[in-house]
């Protein structure tokens, strides 16, 4: 298993999570765990997938997300688990 960390931050709108969802479909990412908030109009989403059988590479995953984030008025991040836990270890 390959887990990285995926942020979903923007403005609340219809249809963030389907869209989110029907692209790591299609690039063969698990999602194992979802956590998601609105806050005062706000949106906020944090996923745990397992990209080990992703038919695409972690550099292009990213793009792809920020792409996707970038057309819906969204910052998307994707970071490796290991890199994740690294930058936010006290």
């Amino acid at each position: 298993m390959k887990k990285a960390i995926i942020t979903v931050v923007g403005k609340d709108s219809v249809g963030i999570i389907a869209k989110v969802c029907t692209y790591l479909s299609g690039k063969n990412i698990n999602i194992l765990d979802i956590s998601q908030t609105i806050t005062g109009g706000y949106f906020n989403m944090m996923m745990i997938v397992d990209i080990q059988k992703s038919n695409a590479s972690v550099d292009q995953i990213n793009t792809e997300l920020e792409e996707l984030g970038s057309s819906m008025g969204l910052v998307i991040k994707l970071q490796l688990e290991e890199i994740f836990t690294s930058m936010h270890r006290i």
